[in-house]
């Protein structure tokens, strides 16, 4: 399977999983993306189209520091996007994984959002 194949077959699953989803002001939508070398994560409200957090591995605040491993880092994302989400009074979301399989940086990014209190 090619590179451009695998990207369109994500980004079909991911549509199909949208059509479904959709997060609002009080249950935003935590959309998860990963690149080879960084993994994001947004709290988005669809209906105003606005991202209400962020996080990922490439702030200034996580570059600086040493992780064993991507999923160790993920898992701290998921854990700082908690926080900011607590902090901006949001406590539940609806889980987006965005195409991709379930496992790895994803599972680990999600486990960390619930570890800091996140409910999905």
């Amino acid at each position: 399977m090619s590179a451009a194949t695998g990207k369109k077959g994500r980004e079909r699953r991911h549509q199909r999983v949208r059509k479904k989803l959709s997060g609002t002001a009080e249950c935003p939508r935590l959309c998860v993306f990963r690149s080879l070398k960084y993994i994001y994560g947004q709290l988005v409200d669809d209906e105003k189209s606005h991202t209400l957090v962020s996080a990922s591995t490439s702030e200034p605040s996580m570059k600086g520091r040493s992780f064993s491993s991507k999923t160790e880092a993920a898992k701290e994302v998921g854990r700082l996007l908690a926080g900011r989400a607590k902090e901006a009074g949001l406590q539940r979301a609806v889980f987006d994984r965005a195409g991709y399989l379930y496992h790895g940086r994803v599972k680990a990014l999600a486990e960390g959002a619930r570890e800091g209190g996140l409910q999905f």
